[in-house]
């Protein structure tokens, strides 16, 4: 795999993650708030992981794909766990229902949490990252 085929999701990851940033509101409902306070950190680890894969690819590629996988995981315990079992780590389910009841969301069943749109987007895009660093990381291996 060519490295611009890796990057392309790293910067689609990046620009999607920087929404969480500065928040994207659309009338009474928003795709995710302005949660720099809460995510900032998050934000700028992935931020120097890829300015890493781009400018020392050696240590870059391993960032991305290490931190990626990381973050997919704590994505799935914060989001998708609840889905699935409904509880989780990060408080009740109806706490976790009510601070995502202003979102855009796909789909919406009484008593159940859903990621929403920016979430599952959000979930997908990490996931790319991980999948395209680790084809990439096995492919340079088979190169030297």
């Amino acid at each position: 795999m060519k490295k611009r085929y890796c990057i392309i999701p790293q910067i689609l990851l990046l620009f999607w993650f920087f929404l969480d940033m500065t928040g994207a509101r659309f009338g009474n409902t928003y795709l995710v708030t302005c949660s720099y306070k809460d995510d900032g950190i998050f934000f700028l680890i992935y931020l120097v992981a890829v300015l890493l894969f781009i400018f020392k690819e050696k240590i870059g590629k391993w960032a991305v794909a290490v931190w990626t996988s990381m973050w997919f995981v704590i994505q799935f315990l914060c989001h998708e766990w609840y889905t699935v079992f409904g509880k989780g780590i990060m408080g009740s389910l109806e706490g976790k229902i009510k601070f995502f009841s202003g979102t855009v969301k796909w789909l919406e069943i009484d008593g159940r949490y859903i990621p929403d749109v920016y979430h599952t987007v959000l979930h997908i895009l990490i996931l790319t990252v991980v999948i395209t660093s680790a084809i990439y990381i096995g492919n340079s291996k088979k190169e030297i």
